[in-house]
């Protein structure tokens, strides 16, 4: 006689809702990229007739960048701006490789992780003050050392530079127009950078946040960051 298996049925208890991937947004430099803001200011004071030193670092820089990072001037007024502000007699190629010269490289196991997080369903973008000099030139590395066709966009989601979005960090407004192009709630994003004054505006606006501080480095702590994520009430 065959066994009434109801009669040994439990009641499971129901199964978890799963787990919310968190939204990563990220920083490109010194996050994505290695680069060292030393560089140029020493490439540039080379440059220079009178041994004057660029406005540039990371916490700060005098309007000439702000106005290039945001679109408001095109390369070559910049380069002017640079010759005029600073002394420096220098042709175009010698300033862009100047300027170019922060930029180091962009590690492989980053991409990877990259790659990995992207096939488990995390949304991803990056959001980046930056230039169409140093775009170009990312760009042009990304392709020779990887195959990549688009930059950095080949293994994100969407990419918001402040030279196309006319807006730059620490703002709130750049922010906020990145989650309202994603469609994105802020608690329940992870913003990753490595410079303080940005981490700030961004937990204002309520995003979770990991401070990339030297020696932390993306591999190092990003995937202990989101096994930890717990998204805002």
């Amino acid at each position: 006689m065959p066994v009434n298996l109801q009669r040994y049925s439990l009641k499971m208890p129901p199964s978890p809702a799963p787990r919310r991937l968190p939204n990563l947004l990220f920083d490109f430099g010194g996050v994505l990229i290695n680069i060292d803001y030393q560089r140029p200011i020493e490439a540039m004071r080379r440059l220079a007739t009178s041994g004057s030193t660029i406005e540039y670092n990371q916490k700060n820089q005098s309007e000439l960048f702000d106005l290039l990072e945001t679109g408001r001037i095109t390369p070559a007024e910049f380069r002017e701006g640079l010759r005029t502000g600073y002394q420096l007699t220098a042709t175009d190629e010698e300033l862009d490789a100047a300027w170019n010269s922060i930029l180091l490289d962009v590690p492989a196991d980053r991409l990877a992780l990259l790659a990995e997080l992207h096939a488990q369903g995390h949304q991803m973008a990056l959001l980046s003050n930056t230039n169409v000099i140093h775009i170009e030139e990312v760009n042009r590395r990304l392709k020779a050392a990887y195959g990549f066709e688009h930059g950095i966009a080949d293994v994100l989601d969407r990419v918001f530079y402040s030279q196309e979005v006319g807006l730059r960090k620490p703002g709130p407004e750049i922010f906020e127009h990145v989650l309202r192009e994603m469609n994105w709630q802020a608690e329940e994003t992870l913003f990753i950078e490595d410079s303080f004054q940005h981490i700030e505006t961004a937990q204002r606006l309520g995003l979770h946040t990991l401070f990339l501080a030297p020696p932390l480095t993306l591999t190092d702590a990003l995937p202990a960051a989101i096994r930890a994520f717990t998204p805002s009430a």
